[in-house]
């Protein structure tokens, strides 16, 4: 059919645009790592000669990468642990449970999504300031999970609220409890949504860079993506040091898409597809 052809090359020309432009910062990054200082200033579009991993170890070793890395690890599995658990329980409050201001409540989560960070941050620098918790681990993972806590929650009441009520009615009379419900049949049931949303919250913590800058000023405790800010000032003049930086924080990112992009698709359209 002309009319369909015509169509699939308007919707795929723009795509497939956005996808190179998607792709090419990712190419060029690694091209420019590959090169010697000498070669990036001859010819910086040019392809390197070969693979040269010299970049990469320097930048891995020299400005304590490996500590940054580490750094990001804890807090973004601290984080992504403490949202499931707190987002899982009221999501299924939320989403099945019926209880007095369940709906005005359930509205307001939805009204923290659209309250951007920059709005809150000076408060939140007072309070974790008057706290001590800034340059903490614990003060890092708070802030995180008061961010991303809406988001997850909202996710996972559209997604429990979808699930047969008879299910739970079924459990109620064999005896399980409220508690029960959540953790022997509500769990297992959210266990694709938990891990869609999981996925995401591990993106967004890991490449977070404001909240971890206000929060963590001290170079030991710096987490990965500002400690790749931190190279720009220090190599302005040697750019294949600072791109091996941003390779090295881009891996794990492209390593989690790859194994995980449908559970990650799913998670971005949950919240539209269901409830």
């Amino acid at each position: 059919m002309p009319g369909t052809r015509s169509t699939r090359w308007v919707v795929a020309v723009p795509m497939a645009a956005l996808a190179l432009a998607t792709v090419y910062p990712l190419v060029f990054t690694t091209n420019v790592a590959m090169k010697t200082r000498r070669d990036y200033t001859l010819d910086r579009f040019s392809p390197a000669d070969s693979l040269r991993w010299d970049n990469i170890v320097k930048a891995w070793t020299s400005v304590g990468m490996s500590r940054y890395f580490l750094n990001s690890v804890v807090v973004v599995a601290c984080s992504v642990a403490l949202l499931l658990l707190l987002g899982s329980m009221a999501g299924f409050a939320l989403g099945r449970l019926r209880f007095r201001g369940s709906s005005a409540l359930l509205l307001g989560i939805l009204a923290a999504l659209f309250v951007p960070f920059q709005v809150i941050m000076v408060p939140l620098a007072r309070i974790m300031t008057d706290t001590g918790l800034v340059d903490t681990y614990p003060g890092l993972v708070l802030a995180y999970v008061a961010q991303f806590l809406p988001f997850t929650i909202f996710l996972l009441a559209s997604y429990y609220s979808t699930v047969p009520p008879e299910i739970i009615d079924a459990a109620r009379i064999d005896g399980n409890t409220v508690y029960g419900v959540y953790w022997r049949i509500m769990l297992p049931i959210g266990a694709p949504a938990l891990l869609s949303v999981g996925v995401l919250n591990a993106l967004f913590c890991w490449n977070d860079v404001l909240i971890s800058l206000l929060l963590m000023p001290s170079a030991q405790h710096r987490t990965l993506m500002v400690g790749v800010t931190s190279l720009r000032g220090q190599y302005s003049d040697d750019i294949p040091a600072f791109a091996s930086g941003v390779l090295i924080a881009a891996i794990p990112v492209l390593v989690v898409y790859l194994f995980l992009q449908r559970q990650i698709a799913d998670g971005v359209t949950a919240g539209s597809t269901k409830g």
